[in-house]
């Protein structure tokens, strides 16, 4: 699918709609979107959130959204890939990263649910080249899970592409779906 070229009169709509990750990249290294005081409304064009931020170079903005997109996509895996190293015993930790309450609707079998408890054990003593697969809904919150772990120097990160419900349709449709 072709996508049209972002230019800094591209609308955050638009941008976040063919990169989805742009919020966090801009979160990341600009400070933009991330609480009411520096967000943006959907409508406004790229170049009106840099100028309200004191950004000036649009084309670097651009670079680094793209860039993190990138990034974003060496990390997703798809439920196939993960089902065959499931299957092969090359089986990775599974984090659980929705709330307490769609766990107990469906996860994956072996899934740990993210708690400040586990998040706090994996931090302190799980070693930084652990095999971790995050996951959630629809592979968005789990996204930010990976990139958070991978910020933090854990080095074998993935994400699982579509989350559980892509699970539900790809691997095993006997899984509740919400």
């Amino acid at each position: 699918m072709a996508t049209a070229e972002m230019t800094a009169d591209t609308t955050m709509r638009e941008i976040l709609t063919q990169y989805p990750g742009a919020q966090r990249a801009l979160m990341r290294r600009y400070h933009i979107g991330g609480c009411s005081s520096c967000g943006f409304h959907p409508d406004e064009a790229l170049k009106e959130v840099l100028t309200r931020h004191n950004v000036l170079d649009s084309d670097e903005v651009i670079a680094h959204i793209k860039e993190s997109h990138e990034q974003d996509q060496q990390i997703q895996m798809q439920p196939k890939e993960l089902a065959e190293a499931l299957k092969n015993g090359d089986a990775p930790k599974l984090l659980d990263v929705r709330t307490s309450d769609e766990y107990a609707i469906c996860h994956l079998d072996g899934g740990q649910l993210a708690t400040q408890e586990l998040v706090d054990q994996m931090m302190n003593s799980w070693a930084k080249d652990t095999p971790i697969v995050t996951y959630c809904h629809h592979g968005f919150r789990s996204l930010d899970a990976a990139s958070f772990l991978i910020g933090h120097g854990f080095t074998n990160v993935r994400s699982l592409t579509g989350g559980v419900d892509a699970w539900a349709v790809e691997i095993d449709p006997s899984m509740p779906r919400y």
